[in-house]
């Protein structure tokens, strides 16, 4: 029996293509960003976990006396009065966001430990090879399933009117394509593993038979 299908050879290669382009939109604040041509316009750029402003008043001071340039942290606890916005700066939209793709991330952690056990250390011949693959190919596609739900509710909502200033300026980042991608590469990754799981099986269930046979036969022989 062959160590892998081709099936699994190119979704292995799916994945580590999934799982680099998940990891960096998670941690990069591309998602959305303003045109850089655009010289008074008060977003920079934002992600998941950072918002970069040039110059945002603050929401709930109606005298604008006080504005907020720079890179944060979304939690930033040393800011005065970043913590009063962070409604503002979170809707109900971003947590759902942020909710479903940190699952997708830690669905890609745990593909990554799965994917490394059955490339280096496991084989066909072991008992437990295609339960392998098929937990792996599950984890995988919640994982896919979960960030398309991520990048589905921020591409409808992020950039809309009466949230970030300036949304006729602003364009969706390459954070968000690598998320995008990284999803889709994520969905295919899991079918392939899903269909060479399947192979794997089939080829179990077929060496079986042919030592059943020949067990047989030699005892008709004798």
């Amino acid at each position: 029996m062959s160590r892998r299908s081709l099936a699994g050879t190119v979704g292995l290669g799916f994945f580590a293509v999934a799982f680099i382009l998940i990891a960096v939109a998670f941690g990069t604040p591309s998602w959305l960003v303003s045109d850089y041509r655009i010289t008074g316009a008060r977003l920079d750029r934002l992600g998941l976990w950072t918002h970069c402003f040039r110059s945002l008043p603050d929401p709930q001071d109606q005298f604008q006396r006080r504005f907020f340039v720079g890179c944060r942290w979304i939690y930033d606890p040393f800011t005065t009065g970043y913590d009063e916005i962070r409604g503002y700066l979170v809707p109900g939209f971003m947590v759902a966001t942020q909710f479903f793709f940190t699952i997708c991330f830690i669905c890609a952690l745990i593909g990554v430990i799965l994917s490394l056990l059955y490339f280096l250390c496991c084989g066909p011949d072991m008992e437990k090879f295609v339960l392998l693959l098929q937990v792996n190919s599950i984890v995988q596609l919640v994982g896919g399933l979960c960030g398309g739900i991520a990048v589905i509710v921020f591409g409808s909502l992020a950039n809309r009117n009466g949230w970030m200033p300036g949304h006729a300026n602003n364009f969706f980042g390459w954070s968000y394509g690598l998320a995008c991608v990284g999803v889709v590469c994520c969905l295919v990754s899991a079918t392939l593993l899903f269909t060479d799981a399947n192979i794997q099986r089939r080829k179990k269930e077929h060496l079986k038979d042919s030592q059943t046979r020949f067990e047989l036969e030699n005892e008709t022989k004798a």
